[in-house]
């Protein structure tokens, strides 16, 4: 038995902040049945799901230097999972519409070009939100991505509704310089609009 196996989620994640490859191993071991079984179970696609969880653990060891957990690591885990099954199933409804529009002869909303520069801007504010600082970018997904109003993301972080707002109006200001006061009226007010309450 490997001695990372008798280690805590807390030991390990402290041990990933140095690079070790084995405490990482040992994450992957540990969470990447529980992770698959949900991805799996909520996409109906074994080859999607076993993407998503790898890309779940590719970020993990990307941001090993910088990321930091507060709470339960299976819990930070799951809603990455989650966000990524939201964001596969948004892309697959989307090419499953254009499909059926081409098919039928019926006239696309948008021409191709418009498609393009929407999917790029997409694709740069998944980006930008990738590389918000930890609490910011949780705060940030679980609001506009996932729905939860303000009060459920402080339940969820176990954290206060205040601290949850001035997460969410760093995150914000942060994504408003990225993208330019233009782009982010229309990504956040017509893509990505939630509840806050």
């Amino acid at each position: 038995m490997s001695v990372y196996q008798t280690y805590t989620d807390e030991e390990l994640m402290q041990s990933l902040k140095n690079s070790d490859e084995a405490a990482f191993t040992e994450i992957y071991h540990r969470y990447w049945r529980l992770l698959f079984a949900v991805a799996a179970n909520k996409l109906n696609d074994l080859s999607m799901a076993e993407d998503l969880v790898q890309d779940v653990f590719t970020d993990i060891w990307n941001r090993r230097h910088t990321i930091a957990i507060n709470g339960a690591l299976r819990a930070y885990l799951a809603v990455a999972v989650k966000y990524k099954v939201i964001d596969a199933r948004h892309r697959r409804q989307t090419a499953a519409r254009h499909e059926t529009s081409a098919a039928a002869g019926l006239p696309q909303d948008h021409s191709l070009e418009q498609q393009v520069h929407f999917d790029e801007l997409q694709d740069k504010l998944a980006l930008f939100v990738a590389e918000l600082p930890e609490k910011a970018r949780l705060v940030y997904q679980l609001s506009r991505e996932a729905g939860y109003a303000h009060r459920q993301i402080a339940e969820h972080l176990q954290t206060t509704e205040k601290n949850v707002e001035y997460h969410l109006y760093r995150a914000l200001k942060i994504l408003r310089v990225r993208l330019g006061q233009i782009f982010f009226s229309l990504v956040l007010g017509i893509i990505f609009f939630a509840p806050t309450c």
